[in-house]
């Protein structure tokens, strides 16, 4: 009798490791903040995600590390942006020996082309260096999660990728998939509400780093930037001065800084020209805290705070 009391004890205490063992998260690595949100919203309970490059910081200049090699060869699931972000993704992938399930974001996204430096009409015209080489973009904008709509492709991929590598919960991630789309629906009506109530005249944005093209498509507000493309670069005391002239020409009414890129051009601008800051934009990563710690904060939070600096500018 007591062995078979034994026996059973064994195979109970055998049947509780294998529940807990399938009862863990499953590990995603996500390249910087913005797809981790995605994959957790989606996610939930079932998964744990790293994010490689954290809040407010900047997947332009990341160098990755010994660490992140070891995340990603123990991950069951990588997810990167693609069309060319990530410049260390692939050189990491490789040293990592990954050969797990992968998601590239923007599949399926018909993606922008680079227009270049934008700095209006009226002798304010950039001179057209490409800044983006430097980060190896190739001639493809790769920040489309700001558009809303586009986002909900990014949504869709990881989806299926959090089911391609967890099947068991395939279920669990396609009904909050479902919920979270429709709150991305309802999130890019009230992007468009609030941006429509700025006067045409009045949609212009200043800010320190030229990756808002994707929400200008989507939302029609005309974006220009002393820097161009690269986070790290320093203006031409030439460009500067013709964007404080065409700034004081037009009337611009706001200027914004951005969370990855340095206030210091933002601060002059304003010294020069008077207009005043009208506050922080997101678009590479998200917050650290605060309202625009999660995607959808991030975005709603970029509407209300152009709405509140253009709306009722003079």
């Amino acid at each position: 009798m007591r062995h078979a009391l034994l026996a059973g004890l064994i195979v109970g205490l055998s049947g509780v490791t294998t529940a807990s063992q399938a009862a863990e998260p499953l590990d995603v690595v996500a390249s910087f903040s913005v797809l981790a949100d995605m994959a957790e919203q989606v996610g939930g309970e079932h998964v744990e995600v790293t994010s490689l490059v954290g809040p407010d910081s900047d997947s332009h200049v990341y160098t990755p590390s010994p660490v992140d090699v070891r995340r990603i060869a123990g991950a069951d699931l990588v997810i990167f942006n693609g069309l060319q972000l990530e410049g260390w993704m692939n050189r990491l992938l490789d040293a990592s020996g990954y050969r797990g399930v992968k998601v590239v974001a923007t599949d399926g996204i018909d993606p922008l082309h680079f227009t270049g430096a934008d700095h209006g009409e009226d002798g304010a015209e950039g001179d057209g260096h490409d800044d983006h080489a430097t980060h190896d973009h190739g001639d493809l904008d790769p920040h489309a999660w700001l558009d809303v709509g586009r986002a909900e492709q990014y949504v869709a991929n990881i989806r299926d990728g959090l089911i391609a590598a967890d099947p068991a919960h395939a279920d669990a991630y396609r009904r909050r998939a479902d919920d979270y789309l429709t709150r991305l629906d309802s999130l890019d009506a009230e992007i468009h509400r609030l941006i429509d109530a700025i006067p045409a005249s009045r949609r212009v944005v200043v800010s320190g780093h030229d990756a808002f093209d994707y929400f200008a498509d989507a939302y029609g507000v005309r974006f220009l930037s002393p820097v161009g493309l690269n986070t790290a670069a320093e203006p031409a005391a030439a460009d500067m001065a013709s964007l404080i002239d065409f700034l004081k020409h037009n009337r611009i009414p706001a200027l914004f800084y951005e969370n990855i890129t340095s206030p210091a051009l933002i601060r002059q601008l304003a010294e020069e020209t008077g207009i005043p800051v009208a506050g922080t934009l997101y678009s590479g990563a998200l917050a650290a805290e605060g309202e625009a710690a999660t995607y959808e904060g991030m975005m709603r939070h970029n509407a209300r705070i152009m709405h509140d600096g253009l709306a009722g500018a003079k």
